[in-house]
This record gives structure tokens, C-alpha cells and sequence, in this order.
């Protein structure tokens, strides 16, 4: 990474700056993978007033900045189920998605000590990407609501006293 990335839980405030990061790069690599009613589905769950709730019940979102903008976020429910994961696209290959996954991968074990595996309902464009984490499909491919995924599930374990990725 040659800027200076700040990583930290989402702030209140932040939701709106998150929800525009997400719909740019929705737009550029998933939505052509997905239905119009897709697509509806996907940018109504990413809403700035659905960011905040899902952040106050039972979701995390880590975010990366530079400077004042939001470069990159990763969404976590219930310490076990990534649910959103962009990064932006002027600063993908720098690192960011990487060291998000890995401090939200921290938070997980940490809230949730017997998490032995965590999933991810991956667009066709993201595959390659959690793959390179660790990841692996589990099921085939699925529609849902016009939302076109591939589930996938990165499996944890305790090696030597503590939890590794296998």
C-alpha cells in the first residue's frame, strides 16, 4: 500500500459516502450479472437508513479511508456471514480488501470465539477475489430475488492454540 489507509468501524455519518462507494462499483462489475429486479434488490439493501439499522442490530462494517473519502468496506453478519465487500475501483491491487478481510476476520474470532467458518454469497465478478482469500464454492450457483451468487465459505481452525485459515 503506498498511501496511508485508515481502517475503522463505520462512523454514523459515514453510511451515505459508504452506500455511493458500493453503487459505483456495483454498477461497473456485478449489475451486469444481475436482473433489473436485481438490481433493485441489491442497491434497496444498500441504502444509507439500511447500512445504519443492520449496524445497530446485528452487522459490522469495517471501512478503509483515504484521507476523507471511503475507499473500501467489508459487512459482517453475525461474525460469520460476509455480506457486502467493495472496494473501490481506482484502489483495487493496493491491499486494501485484504487487510479489511483480515481485521474483520480479528472482530469475528474475537466476538465469536466458536465461529469455525465463515460464508459469503459471491457475485460471478468476486469469485477470483475470495478464492485468493481462501474461500471456497459450496453450493452451485443461485438466483435469488434477481440476485445472481455463488455460495462460498472460507472453513477456520485451531492450529496450535489459536484460530488459523485453513
Amino acid at each position: 500500500m503506498n498511501q496511508t489507509f485508515l481502517f475503522q468501524l463505520m462512523q454514523p455519518g459515514q453510511e451515505s459516502r459508504v452506500c455511493d462507494l458500493i453503487t459505483r462499483v456495483f454498477e461497473e462489475w456485478v449489475a451486469p450479472d444481475f436482473s433489473p429486479k436485481g438490481i433493485q434488490e441489491f442497491l434497496n439493501y444498500v441504502q444509507p437508513d439500511a447500512l445504519r439499522e443492520r449496524s445497530q442490530a446485528n452487522h459490522f462494517a469495517l471501512v478503509a479511508t483515504a484521507g476523507d473519502e471511503i475507499v473500501g468496506v467489508i459487512e459482517i453478519r453475525n461474525h460469520e456471514h460476509v455480506s457486502l465487500f467493495f472496494v473501490d475501483q481506482e484502489h483495487m491491487g493496493e491491499g486494501i480488501g485484504r487487510e479489511l478481510w483480515r481485521r474483520a476476520l480479528d472482530i469475528c474470532r474475537r466476538e465469536n470465539p466458536d465461529v469455525r467458518e465463515i460464508s459469503v454469497n459471491s457475485s460471478p465478478y468476486a469469485v477470483p477475489i475470495y478464492e485468493k482469500l481462501g474461500f471456497r464454492q459450496t453450493e452451485p450457483e443461485r438466483v435469488v430475488d434477481g440476485i445472481l451468487f455463488i455460495p462460498m465459505a472460507i472453513e477456520l481452525s485451531r492450529m496450535g492454540g489459536r484460530l488459523t485459515d485453513r
